[in-house]
């Protein structure tokens, strides 16, 4: 069952001994707690009837299977002032607080699973997925909203606190004392080490070969290569370490959040549109890849005695069950509504500005709500198109990323994927690693299954296998959404390039070519205010002739020949959706 495969495997025998030795309460009292400061509350922002405060701390705190490090360690670790890692809830990378939280001092997103005294600290999609913005000293929360967080500063701080302390003698005895508590003196801190620098040679290695100079900055980060790195990377090498370090490629391909609300129905999903969408075992096979990429132990190995060849279940966290969880919630989120004043009669105006065709500067047939694909049991979808509108094309070379596939050699999906190459597609890596999950973890192993062939020729596998499937489009194309809660959404394009809406409006050569990021909220342009108090970072842009940057701003050039006062009644129509 999956409550049994919570605790990260290198660290199970001795967090299990020190329970046991002190007993959950003792051990949790000896815990370092984090340092928090008094601050406002945010305002909530109403997202519809069905999402509750109920829904939204299950949102906040549910467990997906992420396992990044055992909770006593991260708690035990301290930043080069002397403050514990933890201090202020993780707010310097901008993850927000969460007094709900049963772990005291976790932010939103950061939750703590396994059984008490051996709990390892994981990420949940609400980290990455719930925005805060600040307008005439308020703060507003928006679930599901693009995450202003610098992840990149977080992952490499965490490289700096634990090579701080394997690298110092002085620190890793403090280290070990905050982390044993009383039973530092029954148990040998050799163990602790050696279960340290396993971690630390996984996880520097990772950080060194992948994270880039300049950094993708705040409120973006390179998705798609991140979970190449981590599964080909990290997970299918060789025990101990699992590592196979030439898998592992600069993370150069940056994307800003994308936003949850109607996530579900879409009948493409990734911004390269390369999932189908729609119905919950595709929602599921998109959640399991996004939580390979957030630190899940995944360890796959051949076995001749499964139906795969391969068991992919054994050494896997992923808590499917939580995932599964996560997509009803999402299902119950709805667009944010504006919470500031609107001039009904300009967003009137803007309201048939917005469903002209294309070609006279409308929105409605790209970003229009209608008919999709129709998944599996007549599930209709909204229709995402998937298009080349001159945008960035740096995720183009993440996709075409290859890799040896070490223990996945030769392992396939029956009837379904090709065996697996010595040197494969990283993309096909991935497909082969979720789908062979999802199969031993909801079909092949349970006993109401009785006919494999069958289930291998079913419409769901046939659904499932769109999961991963390039849309038949020329060019560098990205999906289309409904703009529904657009306006909490910025910075825009796919890959954060463009600060408000107003910018997009304009020309890509009057687009401003830098500009900073952080939650100060611009309501007249709508997107990010000119002037930020946090992160002290400037995102630098590049025109459309460096469109292969990651960083361009170029395309979409959509709407920005519309006079100035119809631009002005569009924006204020957004605000409305």
């Amino acid at each position: 069952m999956q409550q049994n495969r919570d605790e990260a495997e290198p660290m199970k025998p001795l967090m299990t001994r020190v329970a046991g030795r002190l007993g959950p309460i003792a051990l949790a009292i000896c815990l370092l707690m984090p340092w928090t400061t008094p601050r406002a509350q945010p305002l909530t922002i109403d997202q519809g009837a069905d999402w509750t405060d109920a829904a939204r701390n299950d949102y906040y705190t549910r467990d997906q299977g992420s396992r990044v490090m055992p909770l006593a360690w991260m708690q035990a670790l301290k930043l080069p002032n002397g403050q514990p890692f933890l201090a202020g809830s993780l707010s310097r990378y901008g993850y927000l607080p969460n007094d709900a939280s049963p772990t005291p001092g976790l932010p939103v997103g950061f939750v703590a699973a396994g059984p008490p005294g051996s709990e390892i600290i994981g990420i949940t999609c609400s980290a990455c997925h719930t925005r805060q913005i600040d307008v005439g000293g308020k703060s507003y929360r928006i679930d599901g909203g693009p995450a202003i967080v610098d992840f990149q500063s977080f992952l490499a701080d965490l490289d700096v606190a634990v090579g701080s302390v394997l690298g110092n003698d002085a620190a890793f005895a403090d280290f070990a004392k905050t982390v044993l508590g009383p039973a530092a003196g029954l148990i040998d801190p050799s163990t602790l080490r050696d279960e340290l620098n396993l971690w630390y040679l996984r996880y520097h290695t990772l950080i060194q070969k992948a994270l880039p100079t300049p950094p993708w900055g705040p409120a973006r980060l390179d998705a798609v290569a991140m979970i190449f790195n981590r599964v080909t990377g990290l997970d299918i090498g060789k025990p101990p370490s699992y590592l196979i370090a030439e898998n592992i490629k600069p993370a150069v391909a940056p994307v800003r959040y994308p936003f949850l609300w109607n996530a579900p129905i879409q009948d493409k999903t990734q911004w390269p549109g390369f999932a189908d969408n729609g119905n919950d075992l595709l929602g599921l096979s998109r959640n399991l890849g996004e939580v390979f990429g957030v630190f899940a132990e995944f360890h796959p190995r051949k076995d001749p005695f499964k139906l795969l060849k391969v068991n992919y279940i054994e050494q896997n966290s992923a808590n499917f069950e939580g995932l599964a969880a996560l997509e009803g919630l999402v299902k119950k989120l709805g667009p944010p509504k504006w919470p500031f004043a609107v001039d009904a009669a300009l967003a009137e105006q803007g309201k048939a500005i917005y469903a002209r065709g294309t070609a006279q500067g409308g929105c409605a047939d790209c970003h229009g709500i209608r008919p999709g694909a129709v998944r599996f049991l007549n599930q209709q979808t909204w229709a995402t198109p998937i298009m080349d509108v001159g945008t960035d094309s740096r995720e183009y070379e993440i996709l075409g990323f290859t890799a040896q596939t070490g223990e996945l050699e030769g392992a396939q999906i029956p009837l379904r994927t090709q065996p697996l190459k010595p040197v494969d597609a990283a993309f096909n890596v991935l497909a082969t690693s979720v789908m062979g999950s999802i199969l031993q973890y909801t079909f092949l192993e349970n006993p109401n299954v009785p006919d494999v062939l069958a289930l291998l020729k079913s419409p769901q596998l046939m659904d499932m296998q769109g999961m991963f499937k390039m849309a038949a489009v020329p060019g560098y194309a990205y999906e289309s959404r409904v703009l529904e809660g657009i306006w909490a959404t910025a910075p825009y394009l796919h890959n954060g390039s463009v600060p408000t809406l107003a910018e997009l409006l304009k020309p890509a050569a009057q687009r401003v070519a830098s500009f900073k990021i952080g939650p100060a909220y611009d309501v007249e342009n709508v997107g990010l205010a000119a002037e930020q108090t946090i992160f002290n970072y400037t995102l630098q842009t590049t025109d459309c002739s460096a469109r292969n940057s990651g960083n361009s701003r170029c395309g979409h050039e959509y709407g920005t020949l519309l006079p100035a006062d119809e631009k002005r009644a569009l924006l204020e129509y957004l605000k409305t959706l």
